[in-house]
């Protein structure tokens, strides 16, 4: 009988699947509410929590797994798959709602937020770098390099702790 070998990559994409599920969840509750429209981000800040908190559990789980036994490294492989994964899973749903769903959707953003930034106090100059930005990570392409990016930089954080903290080495 073979005994397969516990490897922090496929132990990871099952969380990182979870994690991307959550995230749509999220996104098609602002969508399906018009919650951006209506200034409310509450639901964002839920996926801010449970981001750190699903690779924690997971690197744990990992170790458990293990017998115990979890070095840095695997760790850190562990993390980073699930915030690759998750990030995966989120562009992908990024491009099936922004060329199939609703293709208008950024323009109502960028529209949304020009009247924003206009009614603001904020200088000319400022009012015209933000309306930049927000036309630049509007971009289905460029707001999911920035989001991978981003997933990849917090997962690597969140797993070197996580690891630090749990790490158990073969005595």
């Amino acid at each position: 009988m073979e005994t397969k070998e516990l490897t922090p990559g496929k132990f990871g994409v099952n969380f990182g699947l979870i994690l991307g599920g959550v995230m749509l969840i999220i996104s098609i509750i602002m969508y399906a509410t018009d919650m951006p429209f209506k200034g409310i981000q509450w639901p964002v800040y839920l996926y801010y929590i449970a981001f750190p908190l699903t690779i924690i559990y997971t690197i744990s789980q990992f170790k458990k797994q293990n017998n115990g036994l979890l070095s840095l490294g695997e760790a850190m492989k562990t993390g980073i798959v699930v915030a690759l994964i998750s990030a995966l899973v989120y562009v992908l749903y990024v491009f099936i709602f922004n060329y199939v769903i609703d293709p208008t959707y950024n323009s109502k953003i960028i529209d949304f937020a020009t009247e924003q930034i206009a009614a603001s106090e904020a200088p000319v100059e400022t009012k015209e770098a933000q309306l930049k930005m927000i036309e630049f990570f509007s971009s289905p392409t460029m707001g999911s390099v920035f989001w991978v990016a981003m997933s990849l930089f917090f997962g690597l954080l969140y797993s070197l702790i996580g690891g630090l903290v749990m790490k158990r080495a073969n005595e």
